[in-house]
């Protein structure tokens, strides 16, 4: 197809834009991070604003170029996403085609000898809430934007009812880091609330966590590839799934929604993956 288009990407169209992803329910952190991909297409593009397919299919070699495969792909999804909401979605650019793996590769997947020293690492430099907050992801495998459900109040009932991206589910806490987590909340005076805080009284986010955690990589000598608070529920993810080989479990604990039929057998029986979680002692420091 030859249909060309002149591109509008001010800023009124990007609010619009956003918008539009708000109304989709997408996350925060997804339109944040769509708003950043336009504006590397916009570098792209230039003074030059007409765009056909095949300049489409040339950003997609520039980003190629440039970029891991992972990465080319979210950002062809967000430029997808935004010629369908400006009426030319018979333009969008095809991802491009990967084997599937269900983890990262071996060389960046951080083992759990390599947590253990993370975390010691940060408590040595008296990181309290950062050794806390990465082992709260390792023994629950929540995603980084989940930790503001982490509240004084959830901790105390051992469940964290999580309400994201209009899905439902809850977080089982064992009961080590059940302990923990208030201790932490006492020795903050945190009497109710979320339970990770910046110093100003904002909820930690990714992009303040993943600083943190990088600072740590010669003193806990972990490659700086493999330090990301992501890595962190992979971890989770493996060790859940070599403990336990309830691969539909791993599914509802992690919030996917892959094997929602599987689910509908699992879903009832909450307790069990209690006591799964209890087993997973090989995370407990």
């Amino acid at each position: 197809m030859n249909e060309k288009m002149i591109l509008d990407i001010t800023e009124e169209k990007t609010r619009e834009f956003e918008t539009y992803l708000y109304e989709r329910e997408n996350a925060g952190a997804t339109i944040s991070k769509y708003r950043t991909d336009l504006k590397c297409f916009l570098q792209f593009l230039g003074e030059d604003k007409m765009v056909d397919k095949a300049r489409l299919l040339s950003y997609k070699e520039w980003l190629i170029e440039r970029y891991a495969v992972s990465s080319v792909n979210s950002m062809l999804a967000a430029l997808n996403q935004f010629l369908e909401f400006c009426g030319y979605g018979q333009m969008k650019v095809r991802r491009v085609k990967t084997q599937k793996n269900l983890f990262r590769q071996e060389e960046k997947e951080l083992t759990a000898k390599e947590y253990r020293r993370l975390v010691r690492a940060a408590r040595s430099a008296g990181k309290i809430q950062l050794a806390l907050i990465m082992e709260a992801i390792a023994v629950t495998g929540v995603r980084v934007s989940e930790l503001r459900y982490f509240t004084v109040e959830q901790v105390k009932r051992g469940r964290i009812e999580v309400r994201n991206k209009g899905k439902y589910r809850r977080i089982f806490l064992t009961t080590d880091i059940r302990k923990k987590l208030l201790c932490f909340a006492k020795f903050r005076k945190i009497i109710k609330g979320c339970v990770f805080v910046t110093n100003s009284g904002k909820p930690k986010d990714r992009s303040n966590l993943w600083s943190e955690m990088k600072a740590l990589k010669e003193k806990a000598g972990v490659k700086g590839e493999k330090i990301f608070p992501h890595n962190l529920r992979h971890l989770f993810a493996r060790v859940y799934y070599q403990t336990t080989k309830d691969m539909a479990g791993l599914a509802d604990v992690l919030g996917h929604s892959s094997l929602n039929v599987t689910r509908i057998y699992t879903s009832s029986t909450g307790e069990i993956y209690q006591r799964q979680l209890e087993r997973l002692t090989i995370l407990q420091i």
